[in-house]
């Protein structure tokens, strides 16, 4: 589900494009630079072979990667909606997940909420083994505190900010919405 990719103008990438430059030219796009100039030649006063070219046609390369992603799972783990079967899937999800992240730099996390709090389940990693380890035994049952599961998100997405500013958070809320517990 969360494959496709994050757009990010870099310096190391692929060039799907070409644009006037912003201040100094970085890198000359060679090929829109001779489109941007063959049109004028004529009135330029060219007649046999080169191109003249002046600075307005001058085009620079247009870097394009994908930046990495933090995908931090918050999991309502109470007694209701099933919570057994609904782990079951999103510990599917998380696992999918950290194979794909392996070869892109994403990390995954888990926070799961349920009785009185929320615990970080997972903190963000791209170990898979790690991971596989971690979601082996997440309890179930109880009241379904939220907010705290969202606090505890807004807390691990800052962390991770700190450390890594360039990677894009996602959250993903897996709730039935029925806060029954901790601070409304």
């Amino acid at each position: 589900p969360f494959r496709s990719r994050s757009r990010a103008r870099t310096a190391q990438a692929r060039t799907p494009g070409a644009r006037r430059p912003q201040g100094a030219l970085s890198r000359l796009h060679l090929a829109a630079t001779v489109r941007a100039a063959a049109p004028h030649q004529r009135a330029r006063g060219r007649s046999g072979p080169g191109l003249l070219v002046r600075r307005e046609d001058l085009r620079e390369a247009v870097r394009e990667g994908r930046e990495s992603n933090l995908v931090l799972f918050v999991v309502d783990a109470s007694g209701s909606m099933a919570a057994r079967r609904r782990m079951g899937a999103v510990k599917g999800a998380v696992l999918s997940l950290l194979l794909d992240a392996y070869q892109r730099r994403d990390k995954v996390g888990l926070i799961s909420f349920r009785g009185s709090g929320a615990e970080v389940a997972l903190p963000p990693t791209s170990s898979v083994d790690a991971a596989a380890a971690r979601l082996e035994s997440l309890p179930t049952g109880g009241r379904t505190p939220l907010a705290a599961g969202l606090l505890k998100a807004r807390d691990v997405l800052r962390t991770e900010r700190l450390r890594d500013p360039s990677r894009r958070p996602l959250l993903v809320a897996v709730t039935d919405g029925r806060a029954t517990g901790g601070p409304q």
